[in-house]
C-alpha cells in the first residue's frame, strides 16, 4: 500500500489536467477584473461592424435584375 502512494506521488500524468485548470482559473480572474474594459472592446467592435454594414436597401439595390 505504501508503494502504490508512492507512485501517486511521483507519478505526473496528472500534472497537465491540474496545470489547465489552473491556467483556466487565473483567465477567468484576469477576465473578471477587466470585464468592463472587455466589454467595452467587444461592444465598440460589434457596433463598428453594424455601421459599416451596408443595408438591405443598399444590397437590393446593388444586385443586378434578373432577365426572363
Amino acid at each position: 500500500m505504501l508503494k502504490v502512494l508512492k507512485g501517486l506521488l511521483i507519478e505526473e500524468d496528472g500534472i497537465s489536467t491540474v496545470e489547465i485548470v489552473v491556467i483556466i482559473a487565473i483567465l477567468v480572474g484576469i477576465a473578471l477584473l477587466f470585464r468592463k474594459s472587455i466589454t467595452a472592446y467587444v461592444t465598440k467592435i460589434i457596433s463598428n461592424f453594424i455601421d459599416t454594414a451596408p443595408s438591405v436597401e443598399d444590397i437590393e439595390n446593388a444586385a443586378p435584375t434578373p432577365t426572363p
